[in-house]
């Protein structure tokens, strides 16, 4: 089974698809991670402001964020090996490397808007 892991830069949720002011970027992106989730692909996320212990205790991301600093984020493993760094790859990207046949999602993304802690919308944290 192929394994995505997302090193995400620092955001005040884990997703970045938070707050009164979503990036439709990072939107996008958590869709597709949802879609490929649903195609049973191991799909794992870390969020550089609530998780700081995984990029320290991942060899490859510590050594990327050590010559380049966060300007490498995000950085996209697929199978434990770095196959993105600096942007977040689009939906046929990553369905090419989990072995998946492209497919578009008929539906746009559900944004939830978090309800507590610093993402509460109207909160200007974001």
């Amino acid at each position: 089974m192929t394994r995505i892991e997302v090193f995400d830069p620092p955001m005040c949720c884990s997703t970045g698809v938070c707050g009164p002011s979503v990036d439709p970027l990072l939107a996008a992106f958590a869709a597709d991670l949802q879609w490929l989730s649903d195609q049973g692909v191991e799909v794992v996320r870390h969020n550089l402001a609530q998780e700081p212990a995984a990029f320290v205790n991942h060899a490859q991301v510590h050594a990327r964020l050590q010559d380049a600093g966060d300007a490498c984020l995000p950085i996209v493993l697929v199978n434990d090996q770095i196959q993105w760094e600096g942007a977040y790859p689009r939906r046929d990207a990553l369905a090419r490397v989990a072995g998946l046949p492209v497919s578009t999602s008929r539906s746009k993304p559900v944004i939830a808007l978090k309800d507590a802690g610093c993402c509460t919308p109207g909160s200007r944290c974001c």
